[in-house]
């Protein structure tokens, strides 16, 4: 199957942008303006923030390297690609962080996709961050996800690029993951992050629900689910 994996608090037990913003040192700014931008922006203006205090993109991966991620969900991702399994990171971070922290714990080459909000270095050296649907297209008109993307179009997407016809394993935890989890279909399956909002939204949910639902609480428990469902004695 193709597994489309959400990043922050389910890859990673944390929210990197938020992470490297107040690890160098703008807590107050971030506070104040949290409210002001939408995520996205706000961390573009972030970058343009730290870039004029002298942070380097070295800076931001050095910082980036310190982020170690759960050795269990480190395995279940590994033992996914091991199983034959195609992966896609899914995230409304941003390229860089998202790559940088995957590069550095060694997993980077299980995924064959990373579907997020584009990074560029301008030739000042400052990080610009891009919104994933760009500013020229028009509303996606989703109730669930930031106008930056809309995972549930991400997922139509690999529903339809995906001639074998594999069926999707989405794996997530927050609101703009309620949108790609309605997108799939009978035979595919949600595994939601036990005690997040996507498991507390679909779990109360009164509309049906096509996929299969699984709750996980950390990478070790995600990691013998995904064993079990993948075997090929699994019913699925």
């Amino acid at each position: 199957m193709i597994i489309v994996w959400d990043f922050d608090r389910t890859i990673i037990n944390g929210d990197c942008d938020r992470w490297v913003v107040l690890e160098m040192g703008l807590t107050k700014l971030f506070h104040q303006l949290r409210t002001k931008f939408s995520w996205n922006q706000l961390m573009d203006k972030m970058m343009e923030e730290l870039h004029s205090l002298g942070k380097t993109i070295d800076d931001f991966i050095t910082r980036l390297n310190c982020f170690k991620m759960d050795p269990q969900m480190i395995s279940a991702i590994r033992s996914a690609h091991d199983l034959g399994c195609e992966m896609k990171v899914l995230s409304n971070a941003n390229q860089f962080f998202i790559e940088t922290i995957l590069k550095n714990n060694g997993i980077y080459n299980c995924f064959s996709e990373i579907i997020t909000n584009p990074t560029a270095v301008n030739e000042d050296g400052r990080l610009r961050i891009f919104p994933y649907h760009g500013v020229d297209l028009p509303p996606h008109g989703c109730n669930f996800c930031p106008a930056n993307l809309c995972k549930g179009s991400v997922i139509d997407r690999v529903h339809d690029s995906d001639v074998k016809k594999r069926g999707v394993i989405y794996v997530g935890d927050g609101k703009d993951d309620v949108c790609p989890s309605l997108k799939l279909r009978e035979g595919e399956h949600v595994m939601a992050r036990y005690d997040f909002i996507l498991y507390h939204i679909l779990s109360r949910a009164t509309i049906p629900i096509n996929p299969k639902l699984h709750y996980w609480k950390d990478g070790e428990e995600l990691n013998n689910m995904l064993i079990q469902l993948l075997s090929p004695q699994a019913e699925v």
